[in-house]
């Protein structure tokens, strides 16, 4: 995709690098998730239905939908598998799934494990967004609500943390055993 570029090296969607960079992230998303496709679809291609069809097909493309990702947000259009497998133990139909990219997938596993990072760093729900538009070039899908829900999460995991019964536990007594057993054994 082609771009105009300011003078100071700008686009209107921001840095020239940080375009490419995220065109590449794409692009090579895309051949990955079509390779992933074409592989499982060759594996399968012995499965045949009584009227010797295959079971696992392509087809067609799901609609676009925006990842956001650590080069920033990224629109995939993912490949379609129709997969009349049935799962002769449950009777259900089997479903291709991409292990690259799940169908609830929306953002990598990365942008979620700085969101804790920047809490601890003391960053408060409201400047979440601000923060992240600033690396990723949007608010990679957050508002302040799920900021706050995570926060809050968090906070109680702190204090379940802080309140656990130690009473079967002696670290303290265990240390001191040791040391008292090193000086007699010193003496």
């Amino acid at each position: 995709m082609l771009s105009v570029v300011n003078e100071d090296g700008t686009t209107s969607t921001g840095s020239l690098i940080d375009e490419i960079v995220r065109e590449g992230a794409r692009r090579m998303l895309a051949a990955a998730l079509e390779a992933e496709v074409d592989q499982c679809i060759a594996e399968l291609a012995a499965e045949r239905d009584e009227r010797c069809r295959r079971l696992v097909v392509r087809n067609g493309h799901h609609r676009p939908r925006t990842v956001t990702t650590a080069a920033g947000p990224i629109e995939v259009r993912a490949p379609r598998v129709d997969d009349r497998r049935v799962n002769e133990a449950t009777g259900e139909r089997q479903r291709f799934s991409s292990k690259i990219l799940p169908l609830w997938c929306r953002k990598s596993p990365k942008i979620s494990e700085v969101l804790p990072l920047l809490y601890l760093h003391g960053l408060s729900g409201g400047d979440f967004v601000p923060a992240l538009e600033q690396f990723l070039g949007s608010s990679a899908g957050l508002s302040a609500a799920p900021v706050n829900r995570l926060t809050k999460q968090w906070q109680d995991d702190h204090a379940a943390f802080q309140n656990r019964d130690l009473s079967d536990s002696d670290y303290a007594g265990r240390e001191r055993s040791q040391v008292v057993g090193l000086i007699r054994s010193s003496a």
